[in-house]
């Protein structure tokens, strides 16, 4: 019998990876494609989602083709996504009425500064656990009906259909106008500030908040379990597991039990907590939000801590200041020098995230003398990422009471050991980097493939999980308390703007 396989669709913010993975959870394959960047105006930034379709389509040909597997070696296919950014298309055609925005889009700015006003972020953490944010999806798609009147009437009409990415990418494998399948699973519906943390279902009084019509919804889905079959790129395969990208690399880390926890660092970092089938609801500046669900119900929730800047400080380093020519060059950089000289930068280039939640933030240098090199400047960027996370862990002890003991880090950056030191030496635990590094396409192949019964449970894919790295905290505590009090202190100043 032919080996067989689950195939694993991430559409991220920047590519899209088609990832082959065998029973013992290990790459078998792997394309991957970037996407064009748009910026049509200050703070805007959007995708062309058509473009995103034909790039998924040649990524999973590519993926099958490369490495001689057929179509029917793939038994489950599982999509993982960027979460919050969303786009609106016609029912009838498939073509998209606008580009996609992306969760980084900040033109809905001042509607969310009303908001947090009238009726209240606690109105809103209440019903669906996350504040109001140009970071969440709802007040674009408010803002894409209030000023384009006609994609209003034509929304009531029922002439439109929304989604975020994973939504549109089903609805095509599954047969676009003809026959496609309107999804969207639980993770991706509770980041869209519409969906409530305890139904699973759409809010009728948040719908109603934000005037959103619910015929242009998709029907919420559990993570795990058969939505559809694909009639093109893998026809006859089931879709089976839809996952939001930052819950996909919490599955993927097997953090399956409450107390458990993952860091993504890409482009931003992003820091979830299983608190088990208890919602935690922050009182911290954390995000309460869904893990996961199973196809038997089986719900797990966690809380979220997201950082907007993390690779892109060093990307800044490299592409506005040239300091260096390429990321990986940041750590050698870094170690020409034995400390920071003092410096700190506080990188809040479109304000912060958790646990600040201050749009009008704004990235500071702190610490700077005529002793200061470019070296203290390296370092300074791969420790701001670890004083971000020490400000996003301990909101998340205050709020769950389970200090965390280890810390499971995934992305690209964690291929940086200064990195991974700094993050022990500075959170004062374990930090463990997985042999498997791509965690995200891993999580969504392994709900499609629980759906399948390609394996059989949860305690089969810890089995699966096997450590590459590990560092341990050799800081003493004197310099860690030197070094928060100096960072609380450049925080203080970026927060402190007029």
């Amino acid at each position: 019998m032919a080996e067989q396989f689950v195939l694993s669709i991430d559409q991220g913010t920047t590519s899209t990876r088609a990832i082959l993975f065998d029973r013992q959870g290990r790459v078998a394959g792997l394309a991957q494609r970037e996407h064009r960047q748009f910026y049509p105006r200050p703070g805007w930034v959007e995708h062309d989602a058509e473009a995103i379709w034909r790039n998924t389509v040649r990524v999973v040909g590519e993926a099958l083709q490369d490495n001689g597997i057929g179509i029917r070696q793939v038994v489950a296919l599982g999509v993982a996504n960027q979460r919050e950014t969303c786009l609106l298309w016609e029912r009838a055609s498939g073509k998209p009425v606008t580009r996609a925005i992306v969760w980084q889009d900040v033109r809905t700015a001042d509607s969310v500064r009303r908001l947090l006003q009238e009726p209240g972020a606690e109105w809103f953490l209440e019903r669906c656990g996350i504040p109001p944010a140009t970071y969440f999806t709802a007040p674009r798609l408010a803002w894409l009906l209030r000023t384009y009147p006609d994609l209003r009437r034509r929304a009531e009409a029922g002439e439109l259909l929304f989604g975020t990415m994973e939504t549109w990418l089903v609805w095509n494998l599954t047969g676009g106008p003809a026959s496609g399948v309107h999804v969207s699973d639980v993770t991706n519906a509770s980041r869209t500030m519409l969906m409530s943390l305890t139904t699973f279902s759409w809010d009728a009084e948040l719908l109603d908040f934000f005037a959103i019509p619910a015929a242009i919804l998709p029907t919420i889905v559990p993570s795990s379990g058969v939505v559809g079959t694909a009639t093109t790129v893998l026809p006859g395969v089931p879709v089976a597991g839809l996952v939001g990208d930052q819950q996909g690399a919490l599955f993927g880390q097997t953090c399956f039990g409450p107390g458990e926890a993952k860091c993504t660092y890409g482009t931003g970092a992003f820091l979830l907590l299983n608190t088990g089938t208890q919602l935690v609801r922050s009182t911290h500046g954390l995000l309460s939000t869904i893990a996961y669900q199973l196809s038997d119900g089986t719900v797990a929730y966690a809380l979220e801590g997201s950082i907007a800047t993390a690779g892109s400080l060093v990307q800044w380093l490299r592409d506005s200041l040239g300091l260096i020519s390429s990321a990986p060059q940041v750590e050698t950089l870094a170690m020409t020098v034995r400390d920071n000289g003092g410096c700190y930068i506080v990188p809040a280039f479109a304000g912060l995230l958790a646990p600040h939640w201050s749009p009008e933030a704004r990235g500071v240098i702190t610490g700077l003398t005529s002793y200061v090199r470019s070296g203290h400047l390296a370092r300074a960027v791969l420790e701001s990422t670890a004083w971000q996370t020490a400000d996003v862990l301990k909101a998340m002890d205050q709020d769950s009471g389970i200090p965390l003991e280890t810390l499971r880090a995934d992305g690209g950056m964690t291929s940086n050991q200064m990195l991974m030191q700094t993050l022990a030496d500075v959170l004062d635990l374990t930090v463990v980097r997985p042999m498997v590094s791509e965690t995200v396409s891993l999580g969504a192949a392994y709900l499609a493939g629980l759906a399948v019964r390609f394996w059989p449970d949860l305690e089969g894919l810890r089995r699966n999980w096997h450590r590459a790295g590990q560092w341990e905290p050799v800081m003493d505590a004197a310099t860690r308390a030197q070094g928060a009090t100096m960072w609380q202190a450049a925080l203080r100043r970026a927060l402190d703007q007029p």
